[in-house]
């Protein structure tokens, strides 16, 4: 099989020197000042005059700022991030006029996350040594993996977390990913939160719940910072200890949902979930923290991407598909099914296990939709209880979150 020309981004861990940190804090400064200043003067043009301003506009401003005694200390950074940054809001605005994304957001020093993108000709990379524009010294980084052998980096992000931690992310071309050998095999996924996974194989993936497994430590470290005097050192201190900790179930959960999908890829040609929506279920105050802790958007992003690298299918179920209140014996219909109901039995006698009938009830429509090329919508139920399967064409979301609990 061809291999797919798949850009992959590396990230590692790095030490800074000071005079490392202090320039690339600087950096960061600058980045967010650009930005900001660009989205602002964008915005102005609009709304008083009925202007675009694109990106070349900005770049023109971002040269006369460097001009101005006020803004001069622009220049003393490296100009491509301030560029980088400029062609990052054009893409905001690109996004926001195709109605892709919500309109861009200024950039906050306390929120916003600090990172810098240099290109080519910022960064030098040879023998394995990283050297940023403006740093004399090669970055201390932490080798955790290789890169693909004879690779170069096209792009360079640098980034600090809230925790205090420094990463360098490389972009790069990894010819080792190819699509896999086609298989014959296709499952059906039910997500929930005591199982986060229910195969329509009939095996369930437990919950890791790694948020609940640190609550306690969260607590503690969250009560330590609200005894502190805001802004000073020690508040400092007990606000990265907080960060560690959030970094901690962040890097856990992450590293538990690349291995299942790795899995669930190498092992099925077709792999059928359900288009849910997990904004909604986030304002329900009794679900929202162990929905937020299963992170089912971040599982659907990982499996679309990792399925179009290794030549997968990833076919998605409308989100009012009945897969929970369907009898996969005879097709009849509950009309309720309380999220407490955990087995039940059909009239026409067949015993289900909830989580499981669903995942198989996903795994047949999303099969029969794929047949015809089409999507699957609601099942209607007919006066004598039975349901009629309707076929329509549903488009695959662009942007839309996964979402739904399963119980």
């Amino acid at each position: 099989m061809s291999a797919v020309h798949v850009k992959r981004a590396f990230r590692f861990r790095f030490r800074p020197t000071d005079a490392q940190a202090a320039e690339l804090l600087r950096t960061f400064g600058c980045v967010r000042l650009v930005y900001n200043r660009a989205l602002a003067a964008r915005s102005e043009a609009w709304t008083a005059r009925g202007e675009r301003v694109g990106y070349g506009a900005t770049s023109a401003m971002l040269t006369a700022w460097k001009r101005t005694e006020e803004l001069s200390f622009l220049a003393e950074v490296s100009s491509v991030p301030l560029q980088q940054a400029l062609r990052h809001l054009q893409t905001a605005f690109t996004n926001f006029w195709q109605r892709r994304a919500k309109h861009p957001r200024f950039k906050s020093k306390k929120r916003s996350r600090d990172s810098a993108e240099y290109t080519r000709s910022a960064f030098r990379y040879r023998d394995g040594r990283l050297t940023l524009a403006k740093m004399p010294e090669p970055l201390d980084i932490v080798w955790s993996r290789p890169l693909p052998g004879g690779a170069t980096p096209s792009t360079v992000t640098v980034s600090r977390d809230a925790a205090g931690r420094w990463f360098v992310s490389m972009l790069c071309d990894d010819p080792g990913i190819r699509p896999l050998p086609v298989l014959d095999s296709a499952v059906g996924l039910d997500v929930g939160v005591t199982s986060l996974v229910t195969l329509s194989t009939g095996e369930k993936i437990p919950n890791p719940k790694h948020e609940r497994a640190d609550r306690e430590r969260l607590a503690r470290a969250q009560r330590a910072l609200a005894r502190k005097a805001q802004g000073s050192a020690n508040w400092e201190k007990a606000r990265r200890k907080v960060a560690r900790v959030h970094a901690r179930i962040a890097d856990r959960r992450r590293d538990h949902l690349h291995k299942l999908t790795t899995r669930l890829v190498r092992e099925n040609q077709a792999v059928v979930i359900e288009d849910l929506t997990v904004r909604s279920l986030l304002r329900n105050r009794k679900l929202s923290r162990a929905v937020a802790d299963c992170s089912w958007s971040e599982l659907r992003a990982i499996l679309t991407y990792k399925c179009v690298w290794y030549g997968r299918e990833l076919i998605t179920v409308d989100r009012w598909f009945p897969s929970s209140k369907l009898c996969g014996a005879c097709g009849t219909i509950r009309d309720t099914m309380p999220l407490t109901v955990r087995d039940w039995e059909c009239g026409c006698g067949a015993v289900h296990d909830r989580d499981i009938n669903a995942a198989r009830n996903i795994l047949a429509a999303g099969l029969a939709a794929a047949a015809c090329g089409d999507g699957v919508r609601p099942q209607r139920s007919t006066p004598g209880g039975q349901s009629s399967m309707k076929q329509e064409v549903v488009p695959p979301p662009r942007s839309r979150a996964a979402a739904r609990s399963r119980g």
